[in-house]
């Protein structure tokens, strides 16, 4: 199954940013000519599960097509190192997957009840595609209530994670973040419109409805998830 990549004529990338550390966060909407052609592309795929004894991503995800993550990549450089003011800089390493949450509330760990990060690299970004609509929820960002933190370095992680030992997790899917967190800013899920962020800021997935989850991609809260790492212009490497 082959389908464009190509963006959406006159798409525009916005700018904002979110919470008292006054994080950018860029956003589009509409942002692939053909949406519809990358969901059937994951409809059509063998999605596996992404969690374990532990934690993890609450659902299933399969392979992204290389050409997609490479599309995207190829468009938000720049954008990224304007909003982000990180000067000149060039794709390091990318990855993605197409991302399905599918797991109940009563099945979650309780890392997968309280926003999370997913790198401590500043220079990490998550890049996150709606194929879903507002039905399915969205993205949160959150403060956490006991160090004031919004994003997590490699400096702040030992004093973080020596509270969040004395502290739990709610039941259920992340809402409001209370009561260790609070939420500073939310995304609404929408039909291909994408965000990017940091991927160091706490986050989490919103799921209003944990019965409307389903493991079928043209019906569940289906996302194209992409990490990229951006380094300092220089030599290329492979």
């Amino acid at each position: 199954m082959t389908t464009s990549f190509d963006l959406a004529t006159g798409v525009r990338l916005g700018a904002s940013v979110i919470g008292s550390e006054q994080e950018p966060l860029l956003q589009a909407e509409g942002f692939l000519a053909d949406p519809a052609g990358l969901r059937d592309i994951a409809a059509a795929q063998a999605f596996q599960p992404a969690f374990g004894p532990t934690g993890g991503y609450p659902g299933l995800r399969a392979a992204l097509p290389d050409a997609y993550i490479q599309a995207v990549v190829n468009v938000l450089v720049r954008p990224l190192a304007e909003a982000f003011s990180l000067g000149s800089v060039r794709p390091l390493h990318a990855q993605g997957a197409f991302s399905l949450v599918t797991l109940p509330p009563a099945n979650l760990k309780p890392a997968q009840r309280v926003p999370h990060v997913d790198s401590v690299n500043p220079m990490q970004f998550a890049i996150l595609h709606y194929l879903c609509d507002e039905a399915a929820g969205g993205t949160a960002f959150y403060r956490h209530r006991a160090t004031g933190f919004e994003l997590l370095s490699q400096a702040r992680l030992a004093a973080y994670d020596a509270v969040r030992a004395t502290e739990g997790a709610p039941a259920g899917y992340v809402d409001d973040g209370a009561p260790w967190f609070e939420r500073t800013a939310r995304v609404t899920a929408r039909w291909n419109r994408l965000v990017v962020y940091r991927s160091c800021v706490l986050h989490s997935g919103t799921v209003p409805s944990p019965e409307m989850l389903s493991s079928d991609p043209r019906r569940g809260r289906l996302t194209a998830n992409v990490f990229l790492t951006l380094a300092p212009s220089g030599p290329t490497i492979a």
